[in-house]
């Protein structure tokens, strides 16, 4: 047994001698001159540190994820239409700025909060919003009075509280946090009071108003410009908002015997106290805040809806590139026609795009860009800039429009027939 083991261990060391022997006799290969020489090879990562340091995969998913945008406004309840409009708006513009690569490749995304509009459920939002670290900005809610209940809360914590459908007067006055691109009923008000007094020519009027907040608020400073054009108000008539019946309201508008009818509306209640004045016989002319202007408002008023007279900041037919660009883009993924709530949401979105790609998505940064940015292209205003005394749109305008045929035309200036 030991000589079969020392005779494969002589075998090996055999097989050696020759392998070493054949390695050293053999010629060199030839290389070709197109091929470079070979390489020795590269000493392992462990034995040499690499020279550039990879980023850390915590950095890598931070600079991939999404800008976050709080909004606090309804999907449900009494003004869930308006919420409705709002995301189309929103969605529109979000689909042109992520397919464009959003902010540096991050995409900009919004966390909708259904509030109903409803100021105790807007502050809980509100506490939600402000402790959520990736939300940088918010937007909303829908109502003066809802947003105004909130906006301590969003001060204290120095995030931005857009409110761009908020027009009183008062909700930017909440805190330097608080800002709106919505034209206040301080300045809107005069605009309609001068539409029905000094153009349309109408001296006594009655209102109805929606008994909120924003419609006493309107109906108040729309009494004062009346009076202050030569004007007179002969009866103000307050509704709630879900009321229906409007024909005993309507009996006592009749007895003071106006020459013109305001409307201080939204477009659904708007478009039946319009039908019901009709069906009662009223023919007077009827002027309504331009809050009323939808195309639902055609929808739901129907053959009614002729002779009223609006205005509006937004009118799909104005012969703007801005205008044109959204309106086909908004009919190609809808199938509609956009109103003024969709376009402000859409408005809204584009400036806050430029506001965040400018400050970057730091909350304080985003406040403080808001008071400087300028030349922001705007649907509604063609441009957009602050005035950071009152954190409101500089330049507010409107145009005067009149239904006819069942569509919204420009007023050309031609009075009612009764005047």
């Amino acid at each position: 047994m030991a000589a079969r083991r020392m005779a494969r261990v002589s075998s090996v060391v055999a097989l050696l001698a020759l392998l070493v022997l054949t390695a050293c006799s053999a010629a060199p290969q030839a290389i070709a001159p197109t091929e470079p020489p070979v390489q020795p090879p590269t000493v392992p990562a462990a034995a040499a540190p690499p020279t550039t340091v990879p980023a850390a995969p915590t950095e890598q998913t931070v600079s991939s994820e999404p800008i976050l945008i709080g909004v606090s406004g309804p999907l449900t309840g009494q003004n869930a239409q308006y919420g409705a409009q709002w995301k189309k708006g929103f969605d529109l513009a979000l689909d042109q700025i992520n397919r464009d690569g959003g902010i540096n490749g991050r995409p900009l995304q919004y966390l909708f909060e259904d509030t109903q509009s409803d100021p105790k459920q807007t502050v809980a939002v509100a506490q939600k919003f402000v402790n959520d670290p990736r939300i940088v900005i918010e937007l909303g809610d829908f109502a003066s009075p809802a947003s105004m209940a909130a906006s301590s809360i969003y001060e204290r914590a120095g995030l931005v509280q857009f409110g761009f459908t908020n027009s009183h007067p008062d909700f930017t006055k909440g805190g330097e946090y608080m800002w709106s691109n919505s034209i206040s009923q301080a300045d809107n008000a005069p605009l309609l009071a001068n539409y029905a007094v000094t153009d349309l020519g109408l001296r006594r009027l009655a209102v109805l108003h929606l008994n909120t907040d924003w419609g006493r608020t309107t109906t108040d400073l729309f009494v004062a410009a009346v009076k202050a054009r030569g004007g007179e108000v002969v009866a103000v008539e307050g509704y709630l908002p879900e009321e229906k019946d409007f024909r005993s309201t309507l009996t006592r508008v009749r007895d003071a015997n106006p020459d013109g009818l305001v409307l201080i509306s939204y477009y659904a209640d708007g478009a039946l106290i319009t039908q019901q004045v009709r069906t009662t016989g009223l023919t007077q002319p009827i002027v309504a805040s331009g809050s009323i202007y939808s195309p639902k408002f055609l929808e739901l008023a129907g053959e009614a809806a002729n002779g009223v007279y609006t205005n509006t900041n937004f009118f799909p037919e104005e012969d703007r590139e801005e205008v044109r660009t959204f309106v086909t883009a908004f009919k190609a993924k809808y199938g509609e026609e956009p109103d003024s709530f969709a376009a402000g949401a859409y408005d809204t979105m584009i400036l806050v795009y430029h506001v965040i790609k400018q400050a970057g998505p730091d909350r304080k940064a985003i406040r403080d860009t808001l008071a400087t940015i300028k030349g922001v292209p705007s649907v509604i205003y063609g441009t957009v800039q602050f005035d950071p005394a009152t954190r409101r749109i500089s330049g507010p305008r409107n145009i005067n429009l009149v239904i006819k045929d069942g569509t919204y035309t420009v007023w050309d200036g031609t009075l009612p027939a009764s005047q």
